[in-house]
């Protein structure tokens, strides 16, 4: 028996988009089949499947076929054109309000929604109690819906549609409107769902959701399935078209001239055991290239690659300079192995005095911080050069992931009392 539970085979959805309304009619009545509409595609020619036990992220920006292709899959849309076959009990949450009568109380829709599901008013009475316990909204139950806030109606409708313990539970961004409370206890039952073997598909414009809870991502982009594949890979992706309008790219490692600064600039390079970058995914308008980078302790000197964290460090980074940069600025990010960005900081924060990077130039920064004490796993740093303000500037060269480090302390949590508290960071080029 095929392990295959949602099976999608080149659907389209074509809406007909008219100028004026009375388009409308004069294309209804026009004797010669005259057309006065044109074809948006909603979503076009989307192949996937998804396979029993699976979380799928669905990824892209607004306008890109998310929530079209969520109401294909519940059936709430028939597509255009292809076919979508869904194998097993589906329960859904699309876009706030579907499925709930304004004016009805709270208690009446849990009871409207598991009949429309297909449950009795027995079924429900039996999951009467779970659901209100894990909706939280206590005497609104009785209030019509219609004076709920959008919090609470998704508290109401996520509560419903988990506890008629479905094989398939589809999930659109309804989540984000939700306080951070909530939203962690709906993950934690998404979690729960994914170790009972449960399907899921959910929508999110969160990165690091994606990379914790999936198995696979999918990135939308007008109407069509742009990528698909790993979580980490895809949001990546996607996260570097988003911010900066271009996809990032693996560079392969070439040889390139070396131009210092001066002969201090040679010594110190030579010294410093720094990892080359190239192979690494990156992006940029190419006025400046890092090169090479690396982490050393403060107090030994001697590389990092494993340590317990809570020590003063200074993390190096070499940069090309390929044009004159007049405002620039040098930061890193360091990401958990989820994505999740953790900390960081750049030489505009700090208020560093930069002066003009020139065309030619080759230079080392050198950012100096106490490193945080960390849970124990590996944590990588993505690096970047950029030209502007933090609010408005041009990213000339981001490297993903361009450094790995591995944080093992035998420490007890309740010893780790400092997290993500960075000491007096500082940047210099030196």
């Amino acid at each position: 028996m095929s392990d295959v539970v949602i099976k999608v085979e080149g659907i389209s959805k074509i809406y007909k988009l008219y100028n004026k309304p009375v388009d409308r009619v004069k294309e209804a009545l026009n004797p010669f089949g005259k057309k006065y509409h044109h074809d948006f595609y909603a979503l076009k020619d989307v192949f996937f499947e998804v396979k029993k036990g699976e979380t799928i992220g669905i990824i892209g920006k607004n306008g890109s076929g998310k929530s079209t292709l969520l109401k294909i899959l519940t059936g709430v849309l028939t597509p255009s054109t292809g076919n979508v076959s869904v194998y097993g009990k589906v329960s859904s949450l699309l876009e706030l309000g579907v499925g709930f009568n304004p004016e009805l109380t709270g208690l009446e829709n849990v009871y409207f929604n598991g009949a429309v599901l297909g449950f009795s008013k027995e079924e429900i009475d039996s999951k009467l109690n779970a659901i209100l316990e894990f909706a939280d909204i206590g005497e609104f139950i009785g209030q019509s819906v219609k004076m709920y806030s959008s919090g609470m109606q998704v508290r109401l409708a996520f509560a419903v549609a988990i506890s008629v313990d479905p094989d398939i539970l589809i999930v659109d961004e309804a989540l984000a409107v939700g306080d951070i409370r909530f939203q962690q206890k709906c993950f934690r039952k998404l979690r729960e769902f994914k170790e009972a073997g449960k399907t899921i598909i959910f929508v999110s414009h969160d990165p690091g959701a994606v990379n914790n809870y999936c198995d696979r991502a999918v990135w939308l982009k007008d109407g069509s399935v742009y990528k698909i594949g790993k979580p980490e890979a895809v949001t990546k992706e996607y996260v570097s078209y988003m911010y900066y309008g271009e996809e990032s790219e693996v560079v392969k490692e070439k040889e390139v001239a070396e131009k210092k600064v001066g002969l201090s600039d040679q010594k110190i390079s030579k010294e410093l055991d720094l990892d080359s970058v190239d192979g690494c995914q990156s992006f940029g308008e190419g006025g400046a290239r890092i090169k090479r980078v690396g982490l050393y302790s403060e107090q030994t000197g001697e590389k990092i690659r494993a340590f317990k964290g809570g020590e003063k460090v200074n993390f190096y980074v070499e940069m090309e300079i390929l044009q004159e940069i007049e405002n620039p600025i040098v930061g890193f990010i360091v990401k958990d192995k989820y994505g999740n960005q953790l900390f960081g900081f750049n030489s505009y924060s700090v208020d560093a005095e930069l002066g003009i990077f020139k065309k030619g130039d080759s230079l080392i920064g050198l950012f100096n911080f106490e490193f945080p004490l960390l849970l124990n796993g590996n944590y990588v740093f993505s690096v970047a050069v950029a030209e502007g303000t933090q609010s408005a500037h041009i990213q000339h060269h981001w490297v993903h992931d361009a450094y790995l480090v591995t944080i093992n302390n035998v420490s007890k949590l309740s010893d780790l009392g400092h997290w993500f508290l960075l000491t007096g960071p500082s940047f210099n080029i030196i």
